[in-house]
């Protein structure tokens, strides 16, 4: 049994979250597995086998992981016509 669906030739999580939007993210941040790790309370190892697309998250498991991310600043981009991907959330005092 597949942990994955196939679109557009792309193994997708089936919790609209890719693993290099976990990556990305994290990149965006400048955070180490080890602080996602510590703010999520996912273990290392965990983040790892997501990341590498080796494993799919159990949902709150990934709903850890995005709060997390969240919280720091991230946002998610769902699939739009131009793909799914992050960006750093733009803040109130920003214009």
């Amino acid at each position: 049994m597949s942990l994955f669906v196939t679109f557009n030739k792309m193994n997708v999580m089936k919790t609209d979250i890719l693993p290099q939007q976990i990556r990305a993210a994290r990149a965006l941040i400048d955070w180490t597995r080890e602080d996602l790790a510590n703010a999520s309370g996912v273990t290392v190892r965990t983040l790892a086998r997501i990341e590498s697309s080796q494993t799919l998250p159990r949902t709150a498991t990934l709903q850890a992981i995005s709060s997390a991310l969240e919280a720091a600043g991230i946002e998610f981009i769902s699939q739009n016509g131009a793909g799914p991907g992050v960006r750093l959330a733009r803040r109130l005092d920003d214009n």
